[in-house]
């Protein structure tokens, strides 16, 4: 007994001792001297208390080893130290006790702001094997120290993503110097840091380290090309190198990895088309190729793989996607975004089972959405900007728990918003705009929905207003604009939604009720975005008065008469007022000290008048244009517009001049002050902003004057219209300076000079008007090969051009050949946005010759084109190069002097729908193809010289008599049936007029020989005046009817010199002389297009000698 308890004694102090031992063992793990070096280290540091979880903890009373962040080898050394996102801000250099710390492996001072440069004495730390300076406010030179730590696995210099604004550089050491030494190197992280390096120098500086496995060199300056030979570096199996310059193609090579898991080189400007084999490496789990725009590929059939992150957005990825994608069910991210696939979404996409993020948005996918109820995991769908269609089943978004944004918006898709999208608990975003929707049924069970946006605006969703609505109780932002939604609308019962920041009921049938049981700040307490235009409002919404979060308000479109309260214009945050299109004839004031936050201020189209009250001062936008002020425009009002980009005030009934002080404008953009009254000279320094502005519109004024030559050498117009004033002088030489010109119009002016070959070099041009000038010469620019690629509309008409049409100025004119597809989408007009706000345009209007008919085109659309040379002097023969424009949609050529026949390729005018020819001296048949120009519903061929049959069995008999009258061979329907030997007509209806007209004709020679014997007879024997008197009076009435044929050199023919002359001569001389009369008369008036037997009364009653 005694034995087994001294055993038991015995036993119990041994275990004892060695407990006790192990204790002694443990609390002095930490060597003394590594404990100093850390405390040493601890309060050379700067850092804060208060943020630290770390250094804070470092307690001197306990064991070293044991303290947060630190770890010890067996015997007591210091072998890694975490010190990452504990703020140090400073205290940190090569005499640091840190690098004491010789058995240290393992270095983490990443997320610090150390704003220092790298020590060098990191070389002391000859056993590290990791260090991560990512992010720790280092920059400067990398120290060619760091290539000395010869047994790093490890570095981390990376400073992507980091608030510091501060960069590391390699420059001398440049890479290659730095990883020289570091062979045993497997992972490099050296994003954001300036390498500055070709392609085959850094290419050539990883091929040196064999064990390489990851890369990361994001943001570092690096130019291609990519080396094919990287592939054999066959360890690699992370490669990013995003945010580079390499510009270059993807090697096929790089299919040759066979460990590659991570493939990343977005935004990289690559080129080519994609090698398809990469998709197949069994090991990738991420490829990300996004932002590459001009990168090129399709994708393969895919096997079942490990793949679960595919990005191409923003490339030129394009065709199917393949059914086979269903194998990839390990997909979590599918971003396809702005890519140019097509054809229809394969239904295998419901295997994708693990899929959390789906983006197809701005492509062109049709056909139906299929199902995604078995992707639960799917927190985003995007499909927006499709073209979609067909109906939605309730039953396609069933059990989706986790989804919380859809957006099918910009696609075709009809039928009824599923109700069951509302039942799902975490979604917060719906948004389904730009569809043809017809239905949205009345949801229940919403009680607890999380729904914050939903936008259903430009559908066609119609009956009364969803009352389920009222019940969402989270919503902030609700848009139901552009539908066929009817009825009233309370906003008493939808100022219940108390998070709601933005409401759009505008365009719709609805009448909404701006009264509010109370009328004060309480009611809509987040709005500051209230849409309600075309919502037959009469009254302004007096809840409105006293509120302090409205920021943009859009009451345009109603019936809201009288005045404008100015209550409005004391709203403290409102920055956006659209109250256009309204019956308001007056502003309230006081305006004296007046004070705004608007930015964008919106007045046209009222009956506003007086002198203009106001201009805030921090407007941007300002459009008062369509109203009824009528005072001049302040002197100082530049002064008000320090910061104004749009500014208009056309179409009203300003007077004065152009203040000088607009000048002052520096920002101005836009500049509108067409349809007014407004006189003077442009003010010179206007042209001088063209280094700014983008517009300016001074149209329908009595400007006079030159337009001053004083344009900016880096001028930035886009469009310049002066039409329709009193302009004269030449087109400034400096306006060539303007190479962004797209519009220019300078119609309706006195201009006089010749064609202006000094545009030749603006590539942009579109429109080119410059119709009733005293613009004169041959157009044409010599030793020019490309000339207005995009020129799309052209007018000279009335002007004094002549000779013959240049054949290869045409030949550029390469909008003109296009047959473009005539999309009148909003693309698709030429306009201008207003850059800070996406939703304002800008749209340019020209006035042309549609159909013989002068039209203002308010938009422009990019494909209707317009050729009109009429009334000059232009002859010769018609250039073929005219007839191979096939976009041409109008074209006039009449009242001048070509000449030759209408040839027969005028059939590749297949979009013509206005033709013109008239009162030429066109010959010979009308050629049948003439009648394959199936859009023609305007057709002139009258007063030429064509002749034989119309060509019959066409729509050619469609057009009245009067596109065929006025040439002497030519019959059929609608003319006469048959050439009968006297000057064709009309049909019998018109067969009175025909012999009026030869009863006529010997009325003009009677009547002109007896007008000019009264006149002339007695002269004629007064010798000094003989010649002279005939000769100036005949050459004087042709002068003042405005002939198209100078008669100097026909006239010098006709009469000899006087004294050569006898009685005798005189007399033949004199009915010579009458003869010629009568035939040049009716042959002027035959090319003017008026028929002959319309002038004789007015020959007969003396009317040429008046």
């Amino acid at each position: 007994m005694r034995t087994e308890l001294v055993s038991q004694l015995l036993a119990m102090a041994l275990f004892w001792l060695c407990l006790c031992n192990n204790l002694f063992l443990v609390s002095g793990l930490c060597l003394h001297d590594q404990r100093s070096l850390l405390l040493q280290l601890k309060n050379n540091l700067t850092f804060t208390i208060e943020t630290s979880s770390k250094l804070k903890s470092w307690n001197p009373n306990n064991d070293c080893c044991g303290w947060i962040g630190v770890k010890c080898d067996k015997e007591g050394h210091v072998i890694a130290l975490d010190l990452s996102g504990e703020s140090i801000t400073g205290g940190f250099g090569n005499s640091s006790s840190l690098f004491s710390l010789q058995h240290l492996h393992r270095l983490n001072f990443a997320y610090n702001d150390f704003n220092s440069v790298i020590p060098s004495a990191f070389k002391r730390l000859e056993n590290l094997t990791y260090l991560n300076l990512s992010c720790a406010g280092f920059l400067g030179q990398i120290p060619i120290e760091i290539s000395q730590m010869t047994r790093l696995v490890t570095l981390d210099l990376s400073s992507l993503l980091c608030s510091s604004g501060q960069e590391l550089n390699l420059g001398n050491p440049n890479l290659r110097k730095l990883v020289q030494n570091l062979t045993s190197i497997r992972q490099l992280c050296l994003d954001g840091v300036s390498i500055s390096a070709a392609g085959h120098e850094w290419s050539s500086a990883l091929m040196s380290l064999h064990d390489l496995q990851e890369v990361r060199m994001s943001l570092c300056n690096l130019s291609g090309p990519l080396d094919p030979s990287l592939a054999r570096r066959d360890n690699l199996s992370i490669i990013v190198l995003d945010w580079n310059d390499l510009s270059s193609a993807v090697p096929e090579t790089f299919a040759n990895f066979k460990m590659l898991t991570i493939l990343s080189l977005s935004a990289c400007q690559l080129t080519g088309t994609f090698p398809q084999k990469i998709f197949n490496i069994g090991t990738l789990s991420v490829v990300d190729l996004s932002f590459n725009i001009n990168l090129q590929g399709l994708f393969p059939e895919f096997p079942p793989g490990s793949l679960h992150t595919l990005r191409v957005a923003n490339t030129s990825f394009s065709g199917a996607v393949p059914h086979s994608i269903g194998n990839m069910r390990n997909l979590t991210e599918l971003n396809f975004c702005s890519c140019r696939f097509n054809g229809t979404l394969p239904n295998s996409l419901s295997n994708l089972t693990e899929l959390s993020y789906l983006d197809l948005s701005f492509n062109n996918f049709t056909g139906r959405i299929p199902s995604f109820n078995m992707a639960k995991k799917l927190t985003l769908l995007d499909l927006s900007y499709n073209g979609l269609s067909g109906s939605i089943p309730s039953s396609h978004f069933e059990g989706l728990n986790n989804l919380v944004t859809i957006d099918l918006s910009n696609n075709s898709i009809s039928g009824s918003i599923p109700s069951s999208l509302f039942t799902l608990p975490h979604l917060r975003s719906i948004i389904f705009s730009h569809n043809h929707f017809a239905q949205l049924d009345e949801f229940t069970n919403v009680s607890f929905s999380k729904l914050d946006i939903l936008h259903l605006s430009s559908n066609n969703l119609s009956g009364s207003f969803p009352t389920s609505v009222y019940q969402l109780s989270r919503l902030s932002v609700l848009e139901l604009s552009s539908n066929k939604l009817n009825g009233t609308v309370h906003l008493n019962k939808l100022s219940e939604l108390r998070n709601l920041t933005t409401l759009d009921l505008s365009y719709n049938n609805l009448s909404v009720d701006v009264n509010v049981a109370n009328a004060d700040p309480s009611c809509f307490p987040s709005i500051f975005d209230l849409r309600l235009a075309s919502c037959n409002l009469k009254t302004f919404p007096a809840f409105l008065r006293n509120h302090s979060t409205i920021s943009s308000l859009d009451l345009s479109d109603n019936h809201i008469q009288g005045i404008v309260p100015n209550w409005i214009w004391k709203l403290p945050n409102l920055a956006k007022l659209n109250i256009s299109h309204n019956l308001l004839t007056h502003l309230e004031g006081p305006f004296q000290n007046f004070s705004s936050e608007l930015e964008e201020l919106d007045l046209h189209h009222n009956k506003l008048q007086g002198p203009i009250p106001f201009f805030p001062e921090k407007g941007f936008y300002l459009d008062f244009s369509d109203n009824r002020f009528n005072s001049v425009i302040p002197r100082d009002i530049g002064n008000y517009l320090s910061i104004t980009y749009f500014f208009s005030l056309s179409n009203n009934t300003l007077s004065g001049t152009i203040p000088d002080s607009l000048c002052n404008s520096s920002n101005l953009g836009f500049l509108d002050l067409s349809n007014n009254n407004i006189s003077g000279t442009i003010p010179s320094c206007l042209m001088k902003m063209s280094k700014t502005l983008e517009l300016l519109n001074l149209r329908k004024n009595s400007l006079m004057g030159p337009v001053p030559d004083k344009f900016s050498a880096v001028c930035a117009l886009r469009t310049l219209n002066l039409r329709q004033n009193k302009l004269d002088g030449k087109i400034p030489k400096s306006l060539s300076d303007c190479t962004s010109l797209e519009v220019l119009d300078l119609g309706k002016n006195k201009i006089m000079d010749v064609f202006p070959c000094l545009l030749r070099k603006i590539s942009t041009l579109r429109v080119l008007v410059l119709r009733e000038n005293n613009l004169h010469g041959h157009i044409g620019c010599a030793n020019t090969t490309a000339t207005w690629r995009v020129l799309q509309i052209v007018d000279l008409a009335f002007n004094n051009f002549r000779g013959k049409l240049p054949e290869t100025f045409f030949t550029s004119w390469e909008a003109m050949m296009s047959e473009e597809n005539q999309d009148e989408s909003e693309e698709k007009k030429i306009r201008h946005k207003i850059y800070q706000y996406g939703h304002l345009y800008y749209e340019d209007s020209v006035t042309v010759t549609i159909k013989g008919q002068r039209m203002d085109l308010i938009k422009i659309l990019t494909f209707f084109t317009s050729i009109d040379f009429s009334s000059n002097h232009f002859e010769g023969e018609i250039p073929n190069e005219l007839f191979d424009f096939k976009a041409l949609h109008t074209l006039n050529l009449s009242n001048n002097a070509f000449s030759g026949k209408i040839p027969q390729s005028i059939r590749n005018l297949k979009e013509l729908e206005s033709l013109d020819l008239s009162n030429n001296l066109l010959e010979g048949n009308i050629p049948t193809e003439i009648a394959t120009l199936s859009f023609l519903s305007v057709l002139d061929l009258s007063f030429n010289h064509l002749v034989g049959k119309i060509p019959t069995g066409t729509q050619l008999q469609s057009f009245p008599a009067s596109s065929f009258q006025g040439n002497d061979g030519l019959y059929g329907p609608p003319l006469t049936e048959e050439l009968d030997g006297t000057e064709p007509g009309v049909l019998q209806e018109h067969q009175t007029t025909v012999s009026t007209i030869d009863w006529n004709f010997i009325s003009v020679e009677v009547g002109l020989i007896f007008g000019h014997g009264m006149v002339f007879g007695p002269l004629l024997f007064w010798k000094q005046w003989r010649t002279c008197l005939l000769v100036y009076d005949y050459k004087a009435h042709f002068d003042s009817i405005d002939s198209r044929t100078s008669l100097d050199s026909r006239f010098s023919t006709w009469v000899v010199p006087p004294t050569s002359w006898d009685v005798q001569n005189l007399v033949q001389t004199r009915v010579i002389v009458y003869s010629l009369l009568v035939n040049d008369y009716k042959a002027h008036f035959h090319s003017r297009g008026t028929r002959t037997s319309a002038v004789v009364p007015y020959v007969l009653t003396g009317g040429f000698f008046s």
